[in-house]
């Protein structure tokens, strides 16, 4: 990688983010003042001069820090899994100790993910103007902060709160990912490295399940103080180990990512800009609308996998986890092989990625749904391959929405495909159960099949559409 060298030469690059923001205090005066004092902390970090000229130096530089971006932000994200994904675990101790119902615990579920859909989007809108690593890290402490609260709470109307406050709080997550990413790595690399980040999601997962496991029979509330107590000293690594973006730490700007309306990220402009790229460009609204029927497949099958192989397949609900654990591992390595082909076939058009991808996940469920067998080993391998694929999209579509609108409005971007793929719960998780409950489960997978259907024309839609929005980008 060879980052475009534009920049003034200056100052040294800084070796914390302390010294860098000594002199981002010495150099920001007067725009600082008409921000709101707590609000200042969220100011983009100021750009550094250049020093370096030589490229091979530019670029060993730029690799380490490169490393450190991918690292904090897919370890830092997944922690946000450990205060998100916990209460699924305790729930059943929850109910048992304090006699709450299945259906209040499920409405705390549900409110949780309205809002977390709204907001990725709002939030994407600031974190497009904000530090990345500042707004990922108060998230995330104050995300700690919720949990040991409702750790400590014991009625339905606090933990309601409580966990819609959450769901707030979770949706500021990820948009500091995507602006992190879409500033450190170029438009042709962006869908490998963004497929490695999506592990978080996996990784989290995973990993928070296994804690919670131990903990919830001792305790159904250490689910919620441990997990805590690993997002604030996180949220403390994060922001002190991850920069915002090169500039910051007196880098170059990536090749290939500078936009014809410059890199301003305030005011007028900015508006601007984002109304031109984000809400004007077709193919966005595009990519949203299909990421509502990608996402209502995959809920689908994790929600209701379970329940769907113990009484459509007569599996025993041991095995039946065990293969939703597969369709989840399987969904991982989908993604990670979508990026690399996008960008080593495709030159970064992950859209034309997920056409094939989207149609073969359709081609799963309808073998899923129509090969009769009892081998628990075909069955298991039809789920798998409808992970693999279902993920691909998930992950890719992010990308292409991120440098369509490129760096300076991706999270924007990629928050507005989240309201999309957040709605889909109503579908998902309302619509699948009544499908099932008054027509079966064959009008379940046949719904899911048009789901495939439907996504992937929306997808070839999105075929004629460029690598990236940059003002380099080919055609």
């Amino acid at each position: 990688m060879n980052p475009s060298g534009d920049k003034p030469p200056g100052s040294q690059i800084p070796a914390t983010r302390e010294s860098a923001s000594v002199e981002a205090v010495a150099r920001v005066k007067t725009p600082s003042q008409r921000v709101p004092w707590f609000l200042r902390v969220f100011q983009p970090a100021p750009a550094l001069p250049v020093t370096l000229t030589d490229p091979a130096a530019i670029a060993r530089k730029y690799k380490l820090w490169q490393i450190r971006v991918l690292f904090f932000s897919t370890a830092g994200y997944a922690t946000f899994y450990f205060v998100r994904k916990n209460l699924g675990i305790a729930m059943p101790f929850m109910g048992q100790d304090l006699g709450i119902t299945k259906e209040s615990l499920g409405l705390f579920l549900t409110l949780h993910g309205v809002l977390y859909g709204i907001s990725k989007f709002f939030n994407g809108f600031l974190a497009d103007r904000a530090n990345a690593a500042v707004f990922m890290s108060v998230a995330l402490i104050a995300s700690a902060l919720l949990n040991i609260s409702f750790g400590l709470s014991a009625t339905v109307l606090a933990f309601g709160i409580l966990w819609m406050l959450n769901g707030w709080f979770q949706g500021m997550g990820f948009p500091p990912c995507a602006r992190l990413l879409a500033n450190w790595f170029p438009p042709t690399q962006l869908a490998t490295k963004f497929s490695i980040w999506n592990s978080s999601h996996n990784l989290g997962s995973i990993f928070i399940v296994l804690l919670c496991g131990v903990l919830a029979p001792i305790n159904w509330r250490l689910c919620f103080f441990v997990p805590a107590a690993i997002a604030l000293a996180a949220a403390v690594v994060i922001w002190f180990m991850m920069p915002d973006t090169p500039p910051s730490v007196g880098l170059p700007e990536v090749e290939g990512t500078h936009s014809e309306a410059g890199d301003q990220s305030h005011g007028e402009d900015f508006k601007a800009f984002v109304r031109e790229h984000v809400f004007r460009n077709r193919y966005i609204w595009i990519l949203s609308a299909a990421n509502f029927f990608v996402y209502t497949i995959r809920y689908a099958v994790f929600d209701w996998g379970a329940t769907m192989l113990m009484e459509a397949k007569h599996i025993k609900i041991m095995h039946a986890a065990g293969m939703i654990s597969g369709f989840e591992a399987c969904g991982f390595m989908g993604a990670m092989l979508g990026g690399w082909l996008s960008d080593r076939y495709l030159g970064g058009r992950t859209a034309r990625t997920c056409v094939a991808y989207m149609a073969l996940a359709g081609v799963s469920v309808f073998l899923f749904w129509k090969i009769h067998t009892q081998s628990e080993l075909v069955i298991t391998g039809l789920l798998c391959a409808t992970g693999f694929f279902v993920y691909g999209p998930q992950c890719l579509l992010a990308i292409a929405c991120a440098n369509l609108a490129t760096k300076r409005a991706a999270a924007t971007a990629v928050g507005l495909t989240s309201i999309f793929g957040y709605a889909s719960t109503v579908l998902s998780g309302w619509g699948m159960g009544y499908l099932v409950h008054h027509y079966g489960w064959d009008a379940g997978l046949l719904f899911l099949v048009a789901c495939a259907a439907i996504g992937t024309l929306l997808f070839i839609l999105v075929w004629p559409a460029k690598a990236h929005g940059y003002k380099t980008s080919a055609a």
